[in-house]
């Protein structure tokens, strides 16, 4: 998708809330990548962001109006979202909540050698792969919710501290400081536990079958394979460098495309009746 100044996203703007709806489908297809990651990573799964992420650009769609272009397109948006999301309860790990202390119990105890060869002919390395990204990804969910959109926001979309405190309503002070806090919890539970990124023995080659009797990999369903190409990630490892020595630990924040289902959801409700009431709201 190519990428637009704020100048050009204003003229966009003005044309989608003058009734051009394909300068809106344009607007919409601008974040949809921004707004199905930072609902990936805050809810955990792809069904729940996807779902998500469909109602953070409809408020997204029905409130374009209200942009005066006093901050950057992707704030504003940024903030509908997080504001969306902080207390979303739809998703799976509302009704399932984590905790460190929960996850590192199931490491340790997990009795994964009395599991049956349940990969179904799928490389078992493929298999490994998906569990290594899904559960990094998961592993987010033991932060509660707001910690998690200032890990999410400092470590992954490396927003400005002053930025992001205004989007979440607090200090920069407060918020880089919560963010430290949060990132040595993040780099705290992967030294002791994980072999991938830390000193720990929990390695996802042995843990493939127990993941999929436990329903948290499918291999018919590989939802973590198709990151987005490298041209186009964020490079968290560089951007965590030049803060301090925990950059490492945090080089699986992959960025994923969204899925072609949102895209379709998009152009499907443009073309719906619903838009007219959206474009005249």
């Amino acid at each position: 998708m190519k990428q637009f100044t704020n100048e050009e996203l204003l003229e966009l703007i003005e044309k989608a809330t003058a009734g051009d709806k394909a300068s809106l489908e344009t607007v919409l297809l601008s974040v949809q990548d921004l707004v199905f990651n930072l609902s990936l990573r805050m809810l955990g799964t792809f069904p729940d962001a996807e779902d998500a992420a469909q109602d953070i650009l409809l408020k997204v769609m029905t409130h374009l109006s209200s942009f005066k272009g006093k901050s950057s397109f992707s704030t504003w948006v940024f903030r509908i979202a997080v504001n969306h999301l902080k207390d979303y309860k739809k998703h799976m790990f509302a009704q399932f909540p984590l905790s460190f202390e929960f996850y590192g119990d199931d490491i340790r105890n997990a009795r994964t050698e009395d599991v049956p060869d349940l990969t179904q002919n799928v490389e078992k390395s493929i298999l490994a792969e998906e569990l290594k990204l899904s559960c990094t990804n998961v592993m987010l969910q033991c932060l509660d919710a707001e910690s998690r959109c200032i890990f999410i926001l400092g470590t992954m979309f490396r927003v400005d501290s002053q930025i992001a405190g205004d989007i979440l309503g607090i200090t920069p002070e407060a918020y880089r400081k919560r963010l430290s806090r949060a990132r040595k919890k993040m780099a705290d539970f992967l030294t002791e536990y994980c072999g991938e990124y830390g000193k720990g023995n929990c390695r996802c080659m042995d843990r493939v079958n127990y993941a999929i009797q436990s329903r948290r990999i499918h291999p018919a369903q590989l939802y973590f394979q198709p990151a987005v190409p490298v041209q186009v990630m964020v490079d968290v490892k560089e951007a965590m460098e030049e803060i301090d020595d925990l950059s490492q630990k945090f080089s699986f924040c992959r960025t994923y495309q969204s899925p072609e289902n949102l895209k379709q959801f998009i152009q499907k409700f443009l073309d719906g009746a619903s838009y007219s009431v959206v474009g005249n709201s």
